[in-house]
């Protein structure tokens, strides 16, 4: 487990010149960059090269949740895979085991699959209406986290309250992307199950992922670099 995360900003944006001004100021600073549905649904690949460009050497984490069928999922990966090598791709492990191996199997040699496991942006009370019926997400998360690591998947995306839940289950070794993360003084905005840089990363999460809380300040690269300040 890494002992300093990288961050990975995300460049949540339809303004591709704002996210190609974003990664080249930010990239340097952070190491890591993602471009999610919102980016890829606007500007397509040549939006993903553009950011590759902009800064080379920041790892990119393509976050598109794949969910289908096996044989289609391995279409996608394969494609995203040959064309960018990204540091990390994900998937959804609601998908099942059959589908994560053949994903994990597509994937290229530079690129680590992680599984996503409930989204930060649910409550217990959502999860329970579409079909969860345990207690706490926290079990739900620790079971998908377990599937994903059986189905050979390189870690998983969960919630900064699940890391050391996660940590205990999964062990050092499996990579935990952690969103939803928001320094003190910054507004939680859509996400409900939120935590500090700081907690994250004394729990023992591998990456962090933060959006707004870097590309809305008055300067955004002097944000990122005051956050891994307070991380080292």
């Amino acid at each position: 487990m890494s002992t300093s995360p990288t961050i990975f900003c995300a460049l949540d944006t339809s303004d591709l010149d704002q996210a190609i001004g974003w990664a080249s100021t930010i990239g340097p600073v952070t190491g890591g960059l993602k471009v999610g549905m919102e980016f890829v649904n606007s500007f397509g690949a040549q939006g993903i090269e553009a950011v590759q460009k902009a800064c080379p050497d920041a790892a990119l984490f393509i976050d598109l949740k794949f969910h289908d069928i096996p044989n289609t999922v391995v279409g996608a990966v394969r494609a995203t895979c040959e064309r960018f090598a990204p540091a990390y791709l994900n998937v959804h492990a609601a998908g099942g085991t059959e589908m994560m191996r053949a994903a994990k199997a597509a994937c290229g040699p530079e690129t680590k699959l992680l599984g996503v496991t409930i989204l930060t942006s649910l409550s217990h009370i959502e999860l329970y209406e579409i079909g969860y019926e345990d207690n706490e997400a926290a079990d739900t998360v620790r079971r998908l986290a377990l599937l994903a690591q059986e189905a050979t998947l390189d870690g998983v995306v969960c919630a900064g309250h699940e890391i050391e839940l996660l940590r205990k289950a999964c062990g050092s070794d499996f990579t935990l992307m952690v969103p939803g993360i928001r320094p003190a003084e910054a507004n939680s905005d859509d996400q409900k199950r939120v935590m500090t840089p700081i907690e994250a990363v004394h729990l023992g999460a591998t990456h962090l992922v933060i959006g707004r809380p870097i590309t809305q300040a008055d300067d955004p690269a002097l944000a990122a670099q005051d956050i891994l300040s307070e991380l080292n």
